[in-house]
């Protein structure tokens, strides 16, 4: 299964610039996972277009919360779901995903109950993918 992860602009922040490097770096080594930047201005289209096809999963602090384990699970009863080629996860810009958006996705996951900034966001789901990765692996990452 590929993961696609779509983010509403790049990060301009430098810290998350970094740790979206860091993670995408670490997480070559265990699944295919590729990050595009789409263009925003309140117009959700694009992240809609571009994931069509997907399984999607839009990112939002409405939807449903998952400790890292059942993230890890989740993960895997995706993965071995063999009509399924591609999950998209969808990150909204400043403003979030809007209702039609949300209406069209699978699955809504929230990364907290915290409004997050789309950045923090960002390397947030790539951290916890890693972790993800680790944790089938028998890595010793995390730790409960």
């Amino acid at each position: 299964m590929k993961i696609l992860i779509l983010a509403i602009g790049k990060p301009k922040l430098s810290y998350a610039a970094e740790g979206v490097q860091e993670y995408c770096k670490r997480l070559r080594h265990y699944s295919p996972v590729s990050l595009e930047y789409l263009k925003g201005g309140g117009d959700f289209s694009s992240l809609l277009a571009r994931s069509e096809g997907s399984y999607r999963i839009a990112l939002d602090e409405r939807g449903c919360q998952l400790d890292t384990i059942s993230f890890s699970k989740r993960i895997t009863q995706l993965e071995n779901r063999p009509q399924l080629k591609k999950v998209a996860f969808l990150i909204g810009g400043a403003d979030g995903h809007p209702p039609e958006l949300r209406e069209r996705c699978d699955e809504i996951w929230s990364l907290s109950r915290l409004t997050m900034q789309h950045e923090l966001a960002l390397v947030v789901l790539l951290e916890q993918l890693y972790r993800v990765f680790t944790i089938k692996r028998g890595e010793p990452y995390h730790r409960e």
